[in-house]
């Protein structure tokens, strides 16, 4: 492979590299290129990069790596973005149905690049105080504040993330300040190991936080991220959650080429 074509995509500033990989010719086993790809000074530049594969019984499977190289698991606004590409390539019009890592995911592109996704069911919060932990297809760490401006995001979500819990697995971090059926969110993401301007797995996260919190069994929540606005609709479940759909902006910013010698 001597020139790759690839597309830029970005979820309320989540951003990623998406490759047709269709015909099985992207080196996915290459971690050192995945990583110079996502490279902000030495390569294209993205959150995460997002190869869109063929998959019998399916509109087409999405393989998701983290900014570090490794191929990680489910990513609420890149689920949105391969959507959008799909629709780009002609595969999919206004509805579409794909197999994530985190298994299927319905969803559906509406006329003004808004893309909703629904995602996993969640069987399981653990609460302790104004702290959650649960798992929206990726793991969450949720922190409820009344002061959310005065948090250091990347200093104290890295020390989360690599704290003795946390260690060996890892996961990402949510800061939130609640008013009613509003949030704000801040992220710091596994895997990118630095806060993002918006995380779909995580402000899903942070909503069922806070329904679990006010003790909510269905609702609409609207959520700020410093990358844009979403909203996260659910129900409750036996055990947890079901019918959770992430609603937002998939925006396509340009195609490009660039030489494989990462």
């Amino acid at each position: 492979m001597k020139e790759l074509t690839f597309y830029k995509y970005h979820g309320a500033g989540n951003d990623f590299v998406i490759v047709d990989n269709r015909d099985l010719s992207f080196p996915a086993d290459n971690i050192s290129y995945i990583e110079w790809l996502c490279d902000r000074r030495f390569g294209i530049g993205a959150d995460g990069l997002m190869l869109l594969q063929s998959k019998e019984g399916f509109d087409f499977e999405m393989r998701y790596f983290n900014s570090d190289g490794r191929e990680a698991s489910m990513c609420g606004n890149g689920g949105r973005c391969i959507v959008a590409f799909a629709a780009r390539l002609g595969i999919i019009e206004g509805k579409t149905e794909f197999i994530a890592v985190d298994g299927p995911h319905e969803a559906v592109l509406e006329s003004d690049a808004t893309v909703s996704l629904k995602m996993t069911d969640v069987k399981q919060i653990d609460a302790a105080g104004e702290e959650y932990f649960l798992d929206t297809g990726s793991p969450h760490f949720v922190r409820f504040l009344d002061h959310i401006d005065s948090v250091d995001v990347f200093n104290e979500g890295r020390a989360v993330r690599y704290s003795d819990r946390f260690r060996e697995k890892g996961t990402n971090v949510n800061f939130v300040q609640q008013t009613g059926n509003h949030l704000v969110v801040y992220t710091y993401e596994r895997g990118v190991e630095a806060e993002t301007l918006a995380c779909g797995t995580g402000i899903t996260a942070s909503v069922l936080s806070a329904a679990h919190k006010s003790g909510l069994d269905k609702g609409l929540f609207t959520v700020k991220a410093k990358g844009g606005d979403l909203s996260v609709s659910f129900e409750k479940a036996e055990k947890g959650f079901t019918n959770i759909w992430l609603r937002g902006p998939a925006a396509f910013v340009f195609r490009g080429t660039i030489s494989a010698n990462g």
